[in-house]
């Protein structure tokens, strides 16, 4: 139980983190790279608090429902952010060696 609180807790500041980055950034290849590893983080926030919301707490139908629709969207969302993660790196590479070469 307290494995997963802690990362749930863990989850969530990588998102807030990922976040400021994302609005820092003056790059925009770089933004949406950013995006993606918060969509993750999101993501995974959601459907381990799906799953900590189904083992631990009231044990009623709504709370069944509500806890397989946080773990199916958290899913998805992961899933999703780790296709644009996958897609948006090669090009972040690039564009981060590109200023760097402009120096």
């Amino acid at each position: 139980m307290a494995v997963l609180v802690v990362l749930i807790v863990v989850l969530f500041a990588f998102y807030l983190f990922y976040k400021t980055k994302y609005f820092r950034s003056n790059r925009q290849v770089e933004k949406k790279w950013l995006s993606a590893k918060s969509n993750i983080a999101l993501g995974l926030f959601v459907f381990l608090f799906g799953i900590n919301h189904l083992l631990f707490i009231s044990e009623t139908i709504p709370s069944y429902i509500i806890a397989s629709i946080f773990i199916l969207y958290g899913a998805v969302f992961s899933w999703i952010g780790f296709k644009k993660y996958k897609h948006y790196l090669p090009f972040a590479m690039e564009e981060a060696k590109s200023l760097e070469a402009q120096k």
